[in-house]
């Protein structure tokens, strides 16, 4: 039996080689969504649940032009203090996310979603809490002219699997939520829909 066509709509680094290491076999496909519009939708929604929307809209977006395929979204998202973080616009905001950050816990919620002809067939969020360190502005300053414009491409301006992992003192959660997928549950999902052995 052939396994069915999966496509990652996505040109995340950390996805990609998460999927890589895992021996999953897929290609990458961008999608192009407007994620303020989708949020626009969804006022008052819990941050997993709006990760989940979001995963959900960009496979979406991909899988109308490939039908057949089973195509994976994935979206991730920070709360810090009561505020919602976006990806920093600038090495301007990425400092001042930081010193916001700086002392207090981060949720990152991370979301995947898998759709096959028009139809959600699978969808997962999960959380990871950061404890912050007190960050100094002499360290801020040091992070970003090692990590900029790394950062600009990901939420919390932080990749873990780099200096980013000298911002915190402890984590609750696993690796690949904090990597910005739930990894696991995903490839459960992937056994389920036939494209792992299981």
């Amino acid at each position: 039996m052939t396994s069915p066509r999966l496509i990652l709509a996505s040109k995340s680094a950390s996805r990609r080689a998460m999927l890589d290491a895992a021996g999953v076999a897929y290609e990458s496909i961008p999608a192009d969504i407007d994620e303020r519009a989708v949020e626009a939708g969804l006022s008052g929604a819990a941050p997993g649940e709006i990760a989940e929307a979001l995963a959900v809209a960009k496979a979406a977006a991909v899988a109308q032009n490939h039908p057949q395929a089973l195509v994976l979204g994935s979206d991730s998202l920070v709360v810090a203090g009561g505020r919602r973080f976006d990806k920093p616009r600038s090495r301007e905001e990425a400092a001042e996310h930081l010193r916001f950050f700086s002392g207090q816990v981060m949720e990152l919620h991370s979301a995947a979603a898998l759709l096959r002809d028009g139809g959600c067939e699978w969808s997962h969020a999960s959380i990871a809490r950061l404890q912050v360190r007190a960050l100094s502005d002499e360290f801020i300053e040091h992070y970003l002219n090692l990590e900029w414009p790394a950062v600009s491409h990901t939420v919390g301006a932080f990749r873990i699997e780099g200096t980013g992992v000298q911002l915190f003192d402890s984590i609750e959660g696993d690796q690949f939520t904090v990597l910005g997928m739930p990894l696991l549950p995903l490839l459960g999902a992937l056994r389920e829909a036939g494209v792992l052995i299981a």
